[in-house]
């Protein structure tokens, strides 16, 4: 026999949401259009601030949730922005400002940077999340709640 899908949001629950993320006024991401976002509450698998906030929501459950930076991805970090000399990189590499690029580091860990800036002989990458340093407003509804599997909890993401 099941046991029962859970009543409300805690921990080890997989978590069905829709949502709409707002910063400065503008909408960025939305579900509205997709299927709702899944995750294992509890795991760390959502910015801290939101996960923080969901825990105790009901099945059916809407609501807005103001994030602070501190609590999403944090503050701008000044050490994460670096000048890279432009021979550092392949030809086919767009160094135009605004471009995100995936770059490895020596241990092998990818890593996102922007080129914020382009100089004759450097570009300037920041390392930072896109959202660091700002506050986040996530209005969301819970659509659906249920146990994670064993096999879930273990391999750590909702199936």
């Amino acid at each position: 026999m099941n046991p029962p899908n859970p009543s409300e949001i805690t921990d080890n629950i997989v978590v069905s949401l829709d949502y709409t993320l707002i910063v400065d006024g503008e909408v960025l991401e939305s579900t509205a259009d997709a299927k709702p976002i899944q995750f294992i509450q509890g795991l760390g698998q959502i910015i801290p601030g939101l996960e923080e906030a969901l825990d105790g929501m009901a099945l059916g459950d809407s609501k807005t949730i103001s994030v602070p930076a501190a609590k999403a991805y944090g503050k701008v970090d000044p050490d994460a922005v670096q000048k890279v000399k432009i021979e550092e990189f392949s030809e086919d590499v767009p160094l135009e400002v605004g471009t995100f690029l995936d770059l490895r580091d020596q241990e092998g860990d990818t890593l996102s940077a922007q080129i914020t800036a382009k100089g004759e002989d450097t570009v300037t990458l920041d390392f930072n999340h896109p959202l660091a340093g700002k506050d986040l407003v996530f209005e969301v509804t819970v659509t659906e709640l249920r146990l994670a599997t064993e096999e879930e909890l273990e391999h750590g993401h909702a199936h």
